[in-house]
């Protein structure tokens, strides 16, 4: 199998890009495109800043896709989580924004993120999103968070 030759981040040092648009989601070829399986993407310790306040936020992320023609390179997946370190967005933005650009660098078949909110003032916010209805057929196991962190 060749090795794609495009990235420009996997192997090299790379520094964290300094926002969110910056940052460049990149792909790699699917060897099995006509496969209808889950990747899984876990990453429990994401952070943003609040809008208003600047506070730090934090979140347990977890997303789903079913691919098609591309996968999405776990480094440039990494560096674009951790552009959101210094941007400010209310959860529901930064968690819609994370899985919009996954699906317009990816064009999955299908595209679900779960973005579980750590509570600030005792009140959690889990925000939800997917791109329509998970295709016949496949494993979709539960995400695994429990729906409050306080909880447990």
């Amino acid at each position: 199998m060749q090795l794609e030759t495009n990235l420009t981040q996997l192997g090299r040092a790379v520094p964290i890009p300094a926002s969110p648009e910056a940052a460049v989601v990149e792909t790699v070829p699917n060897t099995d495109p006509d496969a209808v399986y889950l990747v899984r993407f876990t990453c429990p310790e994401f952070t943003t800043l609040c809008p208003i306040t600047g506070q730090p936020d934090f979140a347990h992320l977890v997303i789903d896709y079913v691919p098609q023609g591309r996968l999405i390179e776990s480094k440039s997946l990494k560096l674009f989580l951790a552009s959101f370190r210094n941007h400010r967005g209310f959860h529901e933005a930064a968690t819609l924004l994370i899985g919009r650009r996954l699906v317009a660098a990816a064009e999955p078949r299908w595209l679900r993120i779960g973005g579980y909110w750590y509570p600030r003032g005792g009140i959690p916010i889990d925000v939800f999103w997917q791109t329509g209805s998970p295709p016949p057929g496949l494993w979709l196991p539960e995400q695994g968070v429990q729906p409050y962190r306080g909880r447990g």
